[in-house]
């Protein structure tokens, strides 16, 4: 659908990219490039945050979200992604090896070798001292 330019700058407010596309010498009109070749991994998180906050999915999967970005970009897309979580109320699912990435889930599934090994929040797999809270030391 035909996305109105203060619905595509509320989405970018949320996910934290905005401000960004602002300081770009076209602002909202500038090419990103194919596969937004011209953005860093973050700003390419952020921008497909945007998307999912426009499109409203009811599942949102996230696959390694985070994995190739430095602490302040890590920071800015996962406060867009608890955007996406209040915004869209979609289901997330997050796959991923940074540990920061799941600690605020509601539930984490431990997966080795293919079977999932172990599951709860991250507070009751911690307590468990199992092979999540292994993961952490």
């Amino acid at each position: 659908r035909p996305v109105t330019d203060e619905e595509g700058e509320n989405a970018a407010k949320q996910a934290r990219i905005h401000d960004f596309i602002k300081s770009l010498p076209k602002g909202y009109d500038t090419k990103a490039g194919e596969a937004g070749a011209r953005l860093s991994g973050g700003q390419r998180q952020r921008m497909a945050i945007a998307r999912a906050l426009i499109a409203k999915p009811p599942v949102l999967i996230l696959d390694e979200a985070t994995s190739s970005l430095d602490a302040k970009n890590e920071a800015l897309v996962h406060a867009a992604m608890g955007a996406v979580l209040r915004e869209v109320g979609a289901s997330v699912l997050v796959i991923a090896h940074r540990l920061s990435t799941i600690r605020e889930a509601d539930e984490i599934l431990c997966v080795d070798g293919g079977l999932v090994v172990e599951k709860g929040s991250h507070e009751t797999l911690m307590k468990k001292g199992g092979y999540y809270a292994e993961l952490l030391k």
